[in-house]
Protein backbone atom coordinates (compact mmCIF):
# COMPACT_ATOMS: atom_id res chain seq x y z
CA UNK A 1 0.00 0.00 0.00
CA UNK A 2 1.29 3.39 -0.93
CA UNK A 3 -0.35 6.58 0.25
CA UNK A 4 -0.58 9.03 -2.63
CA UNK A 5 0.21 12.72 -2.62
CA UNK A 6 -3.53 13.34 -2.34
CA UNK A 7 -3.64 11.34 0.91
CA UNK A 8 -0.58 13.05 2.33
CA UNK A 9 -1.93 16.49 1.47
CA UNK A 10 -5.35 15.63 2.91
CA UNK A 11 -3.72 14.89 6.25
CA UNK A 12 -1.73 18.13 6.08
CA UNK A 13 -4.89 20.10 5.25
CA UNK A 14 -6.81 18.54 8.13
CA UNK A 15 -3.91 19.13 10.52
CA UNK A 16 -3.77 22.78 9.41
CA UNK A 17 -7.51 23.18 10.04
CA UNK A 18 -7.08 21.63 13.50
CA UNK A 19 -4.09 23.78 14.41
CA UNK A 20 -5.79 26.98 13.27
CA UNK A 21 -9.39 26.28 14.23
CA UNK A 22 -9.54 29.14 16.73
CA UNK A 23 -9.46 31.45 13.68
CA UNK A 24 -12.83 30.11 12.53
CA UNK A 25 -13.26 29.49 8.83
CA UNK A 26 -9.91 29.14 7.10
CA UNK A 27 -9.36 30.02 3.47
CA UNK A 28 -7.59 27.66 1.09
CA UNK A 29 -5.29 30.57 0.28
CA UNK A 30 -4.02 30.58 3.88
CA UNK A 31 -3.65 26.79 3.96
CA UNK A 32 -1.88 26.94 0.60
CA UNK A 33 0.69 29.41 1.92
CA UNK A 34 1.35 27.55 5.16
CA UNK A 35 1.47 24.08 3.64
CA UNK A 36 3.03 25.01 0.29
CA UNK A 37 0.31 23.16 -1.62
CA UNK A 38 -1.35 24.72 -4.66
CA UNK A 39 -4.90 26.00 -4.22
CA UNK A 40 -5.98 23.93 -7.23
CA UNK A 41 -4.75 20.75 -5.55
CA UNK A 42 -6.39 21.71 -2.26
CA UNK A 43 -9.69 22.26 -4.09
CA UNK A 44 -9.54 18.65 -5.30
CA UNK A 45 -8.96 17.45 -1.75
CA UNK A 46 -11.63 19.49 0.06
CA UNK A 47 -14.40 18.18 -2.19
CA UNK A 48 -14.41 14.56 -0.96
CA UNK A 49 -13.71 15.68 2.62
CA UNK A 50 -16.74 17.99 2.49
CA UNK A 51 -18.97 15.35 0.86
CA UNK A 52 -17.93 12.83 3.53
CA UNK A 53 -18.90 15.27 6.29
CA UNK A 54 -15.41 15.74 7.70
CA UNK A 55 -15.20 19.47 6.99
CA UNK A 56 -17.66 22.23 6.20
CA UNK A 57 -17.42 24.86 3.51
CA UNK A 58 -18.77 28.37 4.06
CA UNK A 59 -18.96 30.77 1.14
CA UNK A 60 -18.55 34.53 1.27
CA UNK A 61 -16.11 37.07 2.66
CA UNK A 62 -15.98 35.33 6.06
CA UNK A 63 -16.05 31.92 4.41
CA UNK A 64 -13.57 29.13 4.26
CA UNK A 65 -13.25 25.65 5.67
CA UNK A 66 -13.49 24.28 9.19
CA UNK A 67 -13.68 20.97 10.97
CA UNK A 68 -17.16 19.69 11.76
CA UNK A 69 -16.04 17.68 14.80
CA UNK A 70 -13.33 18.05 17.43
CA UNK A 71 -9.86 16.91 16.27
CA UNK A 72 -9.96 14.05 18.79
CA UNK A 73 -12.91 12.56 16.90
CA UNK A 74 -11.09 12.00 13.57
CA UNK A 75 -8.64 9.17 12.92
CA UNK A 76 -5.90 9.13 10.33
CA UNK A 77 -7.63 6.07 8.82
CA UNK A 78 -10.91 7.92 8.40
CA UNK A 79 -9.27 10.83 6.61
CA UNK A 80 -7.11 8.66 4.36
CA UNK A 81 -10.00 6.35 3.46
CA UNK A 82 -12.07 9.30 2.24
CA UNK A 83 -9.42 10.40 -0.27
CA UNK A 84 -7.58 7.12 -0.95
CA UNK A 85 -10.36 4.55 -0.80
CA UNK A 86 -10.12 1.27 1.12
CA UNK A 87 -6.94 0.66 3.09
CA UNK A 88 -5.47 -2.62 1.86
CA UNK A 89 -1.95 -3.91 1.46
CA UNK A 90 -3.13 -6.27 -1.33
CA UNK A 91 -6.03 -5.83 -3.72
CA UNK A 92 -7.97 -8.88 -2.52
CA UNK A 93 -8.45 -7.19 0.88
CA UNK A 94 -10.05 -4.02 -0.53
CA UNK A 95 -13.59 -5.33 0.00
CA UNK A 96 -15.12 -6.62 3.21
CA UNK A 97 -15.72 -10.04 1.66
CA UNK A 98 -12.64 -11.42 -0.05
CA UNK A 99 -13.80 -12.30 -3.58
CA UNK A 100 -10.54 -13.88 -4.73
CA UNK A 101 -11.12 -17.30 -6.28
CA UNK A 102 -7.94 -18.55 -4.58
CA UNK A 103 -8.88 -17.31 -1.10
CA UNK A 104 -9.53 -20.77 0.41
CA UNK A 105 -6.26 -22.17 -0.91
CA UNK A 106 -4.03 -19.09 -0.65
CA UNK A 107 -0.85 -19.81 1.26
CA UNK A 108 -0.23 -16.13 2.04
CA UNK A 109 -3.68 -14.72 2.83
CA UNK A 110 -3.32 -15.00 6.62
CA UNK A 111 0.00 -13.14 6.39
CA UNK A 112 -1.58 -10.32 4.37
CA UNK A 113 -4.66 -10.17 6.60
CA UNK A 114 -2.36 -9.78 9.61
CA UNK A 115 -0.28 -7.12 7.91
CA UNK A 116 -3.39 -5.27 6.84
CA UNK A 117 -4.72 -5.34 10.41
CA UNK A 118 -1.47 -3.87 11.74
CA UNK A 119 -1.75 -1.02 9.21
CA UNK A 120 -5.40 -0.37 10.07
CA UNK A 121 -4.72 -0.49 13.82
CA UNK A 122 -1.87 2.00 13.41
CA UNK A 123 -3.98 4.39 11.35
CA UNK A 124 -6.85 4.14 13.84
CA UNK A 125 -4.50 4.71 16.77
CA UNK A 126 -3.75 8.31 15.80
CA UNK A 127 -6.36 11.04 15.93
CA UNK A 128 -6.21 14.36 14.16
CA UNK A 129 -5.49 15.92 17.56
CA UNK A 130 -2.45 13.63 17.93
CA UNK A 131 -1.21 14.55 14.47
CA UNK A 132 -1.75 18.27 15.08
CA UNK A 133 0.33 18.11 18.26
CA UNK A 134 3.24 16.03 17.05
CA UNK A 135 6.48 17.48 15.92
CA UNK A 136 9.40 15.15 16.54
CA UNK A 137 7.97 12.05 18.13
CA UNK A 138 9.26 8.54 18.31
CA UNK A 139 7.92 5.90 15.95
CA UNK A 140 5.85 3.39 17.92
CA UNK A 141 3.64 0.51 16.82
Amino acid sequence: MKISTKGRYALRLMIDLAQNREQGNISLKDVSKRQEISIKYLEQIVSPLTKAGLIRSIRGSQGGYSLIRNPEEYTAKEILTVVEGPIACVSCLETEENLCSRYSSCATIKFYEGLNQVIIDYLEKYTLADLAEMRNWDYVI
